[in-house]
């Protein structure tokens, strides 16, 4: 094991200096490598501009001990990091002929034929291994110098994250690069912000020094991340913490770890042998992509009408015009109409719906932007839930789809927390 081992991170591309693509592979990598005991040193994001790399790249391996850069591997012209760094480096480029035989036989499989261009990417740092890329075309690149270790992966996402888990983080360990696995838990709540939830849990967390406390809060979530020191407590005095805490937190709680609110909704569904369907107006979707995106999702969730119009709403889940007329599209009675409707049309236990003023236009003085309706139809009776949201349209999208989840979630546990964690399982471990 090496200790203080430094690692830099170089992100390549316009898009990102331009606003057009967030930059997920930062978080993506700096919280795999934190898993196992080692934090991104300093990053840097960097135009498509030869000079502008090579002085980057050249600062950053003067004195980093791992350095990763992300993008910049394809076959168009603005794709500049091998041959940039390969200057920078003083070596050679070589040609890759199993590289070249990949590639022709995945063009093949599509219908293509490689282009010239598309060779490009044949080539890697001499002396350098090509790590192979089954889903693209661009081959990752690991290359070893006076005990320096250069890890270049291709810019998209999906090649990405497979490539860095199958191949680089076996070879990190190979290498003798972790750490000691760092020993943490992660609690996620709703419906509390991050100052009254620091006050909340302070009465706890001020008898516990060793810890360190870290608050992340993302569209309604706070994630807490409880961690402990090398070589201090153990992780059985970490989870009674983390109990204490959940405990404390009450409805407020969602899981340990950083499950989704619809995978703890679903589990429970599950566990009790019952099924939901959706209706949505203002989330156009977004509410039904939150429970398909849970594996194993067909087990429970029937189906969901995106009832965007009035007369879909009619037409399609049979809702009362009488309703519509009397109580307008974004009300109490018409939430519950929709739940109800969605309940009965795909013959489910439960039934969700959503309708509102996402914005920037709509809404009145009494029901204005950011208004918004769910209705929940149950086995046992059906409720309706009035939040108010503030941001743009996107944002008030996004959020009323969490709390949405979360308010069926909250009904379907009833407080019982301890149900959900059964069946998901808790978010700590020694880099787990």
């Amino acid at each position: 094991m090496k200790h203080g081992v430094r690692v830099d991170v170089i992100n390549l591309g316009d898009e990102l200096l331009l606003g057009l693509r967030d930059n997920g592979h930062l978080s993506y990598l700096g919280r795999e490598l934190k898993r196992h005991g080692l934090e991104i040193r300093r990053n840097f994001v960097v135009r498509d501009n030869a000079e502008d790399i090579q002085q980057v790249f050249k600062n950053a391996w003067e004195d980093a001990d791992i350095v990763i850069t992300t993008g910049g591997l394809g076959p168009t012209s603005d794709d500049l990091t091998r041959e940039t760094i390969a200057k920078a480096l003083g070596v050679k480029l070589e040609f890759v002929d199993s590289v070249r035989v990949e590639l022709e036989a995945r063009f093949a499989r599509l219908g293509r034929t490689v282009t010239a261009n598309n060779l490009k990417q044949c080539y890697v740092l001499d002396g350098a291994e090509a790590l192979p890329n089954p889903n693209g075309t661009a081959p990752g690149i690991l290359f070893k110098q006076d005990g320096k270790l250069l890890i270049m992966l291709p810019g998209p996402g999906n090649e990405l994250r497979p490539m860095f888990e199958r191949d680089v983080l076996p070879r990190l360990q190979e290498e003798n690069f972790f750490a000691l696995e760092e020993q943490y838990l992660q609690l996620r709540s709703f419906g509390v912000g991050e100052s009254l939830l620091e006050n909340k849990l302070r009465p706890i967390l001020k008898s516990h020094p060793e810890l360190k406390v870290g608050y992340c809060a993302h569209e309604g979530l706070v994630d807490v991340r409880l961690s402990l020191a090398n070589g201090t407590g153990s992780l059985a005095d970490l989870r009674a913490t983390g109990e204490q805490c959940m405990e404390l937190l009450g409805e407020d709680f969602v899981c340990f770890g950083n499950h989704s609110i619809a995978e703890i909704a679903m589990s429970h569904l599950r566990a009790h042998h019952q099924t939901i369907a959706i209706a949505e107006s203002c989330t156009g979707g977004l509410l039904s992509n939150a429970f398909t995106d849970v594996p194993g999702a067909s087990q429970t969730f029937m189906g969901s009408v995106v009832c965007y119009h009035e007369d879909t709403k009619i037409e399609h889940l049979g809702i009362p015009e009488s309703i519509l007329m009397q109580h307008d599209v974004v009300s109490a009675e018409t939430a519950v109409a929709l739940a109800t409707g969605a309940a009965e049309s795909f013959s489910s236990d439960y039934g969700l719906s959503t309708t509102g003023f996402a914005g920037p236009t709509g809404g009145s003085s009494r029901e204005p932007v950011g208004t918004v309706y769910f209705g929940l139809h149950t086995p046992s009776g059906a409720w309706t839930h009035r939040v108010q949201f503030s941001g743009d349209r996107l944002t008030v999208k996004a959020r009323a789809v969490n709390a949405a989840v979360d308010w069926l979630r909250r009904k379907l546990t009833k407080y019982q927390m301890h149900d959900a964690f059964a069946n998901i399982g808790y978010g700590m471990g020694s880099g787990i």
